[in-house]
């Protein structure tokens, strides 16, 4: 049975309707207006953005995503966070629950010392600068994070890094002042105690940015970039956690992440939908508006189904978490990661279908929806690792017969 929500989470989450209603969603034509102008390429962050915080703020649409500030379970944020995927450029970022960053301030608020929670939580969860998460790398299968190469040796009292990362989302952004890095520190160590992840400002020198990736064609203002670091020197105590920890470090960074995506995503399936029940209504094609038609019926029937469920098994990973905690979750949360953008890439797919050529160009915002989430599907672990983790624990459960 899924928990009620408090009437404070009730009634912030109605804010959140007003302030997407009244602020975000007409802010939408302004940014892209500053977006064309710029050039696809461009990064720097369109006057919009901090218009949208500084009103976010004053409305107490801050920080939702960690309970230890909001006060909210990670049931109760759900339905804000769906909300916002209604607008993914725009939306997180004005309520500071954005990723890599939210990632970012988890991991430091639960394994950061204070000097590094001074240095970097503050100002992140104060919307001053923003992060990246530097993981994946380009010449190894990431998707199992004990292939990656990259090398942090100590050098007396500092770490000396080598490396190149890739898929570096958000380091191509101005206001992105620092990394979190995982590398290895010791090969020799047992498979998943090779790693450590480490602390590292974006201006330190053999920090380079070689390129910026686009998703299908799209740069986005933030940039996912290959990154290369030449003998990038930190000090020891810039290390997150523990040495050797990173692989532990990273599970618990990114079960939350992933379950944050996933409500995004499902806001991003209903504002499809709306536009795709929209266009059914107002446009005739033989004679007739689309929404008589049988077939467009099974449609939209069919995107309200896979929604429902999916928000379902989504909100049953969140109440876990909140009740049980992470590890609990993490069957759930695989599903949820599954399912979830496979249903909004559905509905998405099914609008972009009935808008025609409108749906495929950026006279609507559906082609940049589905290239986003069709990349939900590769990052924070593919669907074939969660099917495969899904696949070995039905494996060892010992069915539970019928008396």
């Amino acid at each position: 049975m899924i928990a009620e929500a408090s009437p404070r989470a009730r009634e912030l989450t109605e804010r959140m309707t007003v302030f997407m209603r009244d602020h975000v969603l007409p802010a939408e034509p302004k940014y892209d207006a500053y977006r064309a102008a710029a050039g696809p390429e461009d990064h720097s962050v369109p006057p919009v953005v901090e218009e949208l915080k500084l009103r976010a703020q004053e409305l107490g649409l801050w920080n939702l995503f960690l309970p230890s500030e909001s006060g909210l379970t990670q049931l109760e944020y759900a339905p804000i966070a769906e909300l916002s995927g209604w607008s993914s450029d725009l939306a997180p970022e004005a309520i500071n629950c954005q990723a890599p960053d939210t990632g970012n301030m988890e991991l430091l608020h639960l394994l950061g010392t204070p000097e590094q929670a001074r240095e970097w939580l503050e100002p992140l969860l104060a919307g001053r600068i923003r992060s990246a998460f530097a993981m994946t790398e380009p010449d190894v299968a990431s998707s199992d994070a004990t292939n990656i190469g990259t090398r942090i040796e100590r050098d007396r009292d500092h770490y000396v890094i080598t490396g190149r990362k890739w898929w570096i989302t958000g380091a191509a952004d101005p206001r992105c002042a620092v990394l979190i890095l995982m590398g290895k520190t010791d090969p020799s160590a047992p498979v998943h105690r090779q790693q450590t992840m480490v602390i590292v400002p974006m201006d330190t020198p053999g920090v380079t940015v070689e390129r910026d990736l686009s998703i299908f064609g799209r740069h986005d203002q933030h940039g996912h970039v290959e990154l290369r670091l030449d003998g990038v020197r930190v000090p020891v105590t810039n290390v997150l956690g523990e040495e050797g920890g990173g692989f532990a470090a990273a599970q618990a960074r990114l079960g939350p992440g992933r379950i944050h995506h996933c409500m995004r995503a499902l806001g991003a399936a209903e504002r499809a939908l709306a536009m795709l029940t929209d266009r059914a209504h107002r446009r005739v094609a033989f004679g007739a508006p689309l929404a008589a038609q049988g077939m467009l019926q099974e449609q939209v029937a069919e995107s309200r189904l896979q929604i429902e469920q999916a928000r379902l098994l989504c909100h049953q990973a969140c109440q876990v978490i909140d009740t049980a905690g992470n590890k609990a979750a993490r069957h759930l949360v695989s599903m949820a990661k599954v399912a979830v953008p496979r249903a909004a890439t559905a509905v998405i797919d099914r609008a972009i279908q009935v808008h025609g050529g409108a749906g495929l160009c950026d006279s609507t915002p559906l082609a940049a929806m589905y290239g986003w989430h069709r990349a939900m599907r590769l990052f924070d672990g593919p669907d074939e690792v969660h099917l495969q983790s899904l696949a070995k624990a039905e494996l060892a459960r010992t069915p539970v017969l019928p008396v």
